[in-house]
């Protein structure tokens, strides 16, 4: 799908109130950190988990979902390239009004292209925090609580990631847990270690 704007005589209106006094209020930083990896990869857990922690720290969070998104905002999108890439574009922007707002968003979902998540990052520019949630295939088939790889593998759902369309690993994320090898508690701690290097959040 284009980015054109096709809506003229726009203005972007700014209010009195900037992220930063927001941030000021919150006592913590916002920023976008995104979320991606194959299906079962377990990216919503992490998130959720993620969000846990900086919840009981104070600090002011949201996460956007892949599933959930689908649900509204983006149920009128289907699975296919051009579709895929709408699909994270909405969720760039959203994402990035929620850290405007002076929140931590955290996104969970597969977003397989690069170019796709490079958009997003450039939206967000330098508070976006790319983490890439490695697992094996074959771990994620075992998680398969929702019988996607066997119905992707049977040919009854098309253009799924890793099976029958691919998925672009990042090439230089802000961080890699691998959870086929890690608890949750140890891929979750990774994540606020990142934060805390980054100012996110408190040492």
């Amino acid at each position: 799908m284009s980015d054109e704007i096709k809506s003229k005589n726009i203005t972007w209106h700014h209010g009195e109130i900037t992220r930063q006094d927001r941030e000021q209020m919150n006592r913590h930083k916002s920023a976008v950190i995104w979320f991606t990896g194959l299906s079962g990869s377990g990216k919503s857990t992490l998130a959720h988990a993620v969000e846990k922690r900086l919840f009981e720290l104070g600090c002011r969070t949201y996460v956007l979902d892949g599933d959930n998104v689908r649900h509204g905002l983006n149920k009128n999108l289907g699975f296919s390239p051009s579709d895929r890439e709408e699909n994270i574009r909405r969720i760039g922007e959203v994402a990035n009004l929620f850290q405007q707002a002076g929140l931590v968003a955290m996104t969970a979902f597969i977003s397989p292209y690069r170019a796709d998540r490079d958009k997003a990052r450039a939206v967000a520019s330098d508070s976006f925090l790319e983490v890439y949630v490695k697992c094996s295939i074959e771990a994620c088939e075992s998680r398969d609580t929702k019988g996607l790889y066997k119905k992707a593998r049977a040919g009854e759902v098309k253009e799924f990631t890793g099976i029958s369309a691919p998925y672009e690993e990042p090439l230089n994320p802000e961080l890699v847990v691998c959870t086929d090898c890690e608890t949750l508690d140890e891929s979750a701690e990774r994540v606020m270690a990142l934060l805390r290097h980054r100012g996110i959040v408190g040492a």
